[in-house]
């Protein structure tokens, strides 16, 4: 993976193979904490196992996503290819949350009918987990500050190492005092912090892709700036969005008091918005008074 153009020290290539690390960690874990499971009658530890399984998952979306969000815009997508990054942070936030649901109904029906529980198999199948799920939170923790590809999957390692702990602490209980209870209530303080995750960062993933305002943009305070521009009379038709995390976006249509200074001003308006609102990518359309007028 690392010839070519690419460094030994290129960011992204170093990126991606802590996410192949991530992935392969996952899958053991999964299938260590399944075995874990059937043998102590933990349905914590097989929640824990599903949910791990889907960091792998969520981590090959994430993979994938930015494969794909490399390639150069073409005649079929002119703006590239970037927001399958966001497109995979949806599908792992909604797996999320149908995950945290899921683990509310077993925990729900394992309250109504109590199984019983190995509890050491329990602590020595988590504690093993929980080194894994740090290990694997680490390796993606840097380049989730940047993506919401990537932070949709730390956080469904980060909520696995919480997650771990809660089975842990459900195993001691059930050694020491033979609270069974404790296993469904752990997995419902699970499932509880799942849907809190998913529900608070599934609506930035929604927002991109409806071609929202960026957050840290006020379209009022850009129009203001605008006008301020020397010819400009009057700035309307102003429509703002992000192509993408990184890149924003704007159109408006501007009337001029001399249309003769156009490409001045226009130098001067792409110049500002570039540098004190980032926004990258400009349309302006431009106008006389007198046709505003008109």
């Amino acid at each position: 993976m690392g010839h070519g153009h690419h460094h030994h020290g290129d960011p992204s290539e170093i990126g991606e193979r802590r996410l192949w690390w991530a992935v392969a960690a996952n899958l053991l874990l999964t299938v260590a904490q399944i075995i874990g499971g059937i043998i102590s009658g933990s349905l914590s530890l097989i929640a824990d196992a599903l949910h791990n399984f889907s960091d792998a998952a969520s981590l090959l979306i994430a993979l994938v996503a930015i494969r794909i969000g490399r390639k150069p815009p073409d005649q079929f997508k002119t703006f590239g290819y970037k927001r399958a990054e966001t497109i995979a942070a949806l599908i792992n936030l909604t797996t999320l949350i149908i995950i945290g649901l899921y683990l509310c109904y077993e925990a729900i029906l394992r309250f109504i009918t109590p199984e019983p529980i190995v509890g050491w198999a329990v602590v020595i199948v988590a504690g093993i987990a929980l080194i894994v799920d740090i290990f694997t939170a680490l390796l993606t923790y840097s380049q989730s500050k940047n993506s919401m590809n990537i932070r949709a999957a730390f956080i469904h390692n980060l909520t696995d190492a919480f997650a771990s702990v809660g089975v842990i602490i459900a195993g001691t209980l059930i050694l020491l005092y033979g609270w069974i209870w404790t296993d469904a209530a752990m997995t419902l303080l699970i499932a509880g912090y799942v849907l809190y995750q998913g529900f608070t960062e599934i609506p930035k993933a929604i927002h991109l892709l409806m071609e929202g305002t960026p957050e840290n943009i006020n379209i009022d305070d850009v129009i203001s700036a605008m006008e301020e521009v020397e010819s400009v009379t009057n700035v309307h038709h102003v429509h703002i969005w992000q192509l993408d995390e990184q890149r924003n976006a704007l159109e408006a249509h501007v009337v001029l008091s001399d249309i003769n200074e156009i490409e001045t001003v226009k130098t001067a308006l792409k110049n500002m918005l570039h540098d004190s609102h980032s926004i990258e990518h400009s349309t302006l359309e431009f106008e006389s008074n007198k046709c505003s007028d008109d």
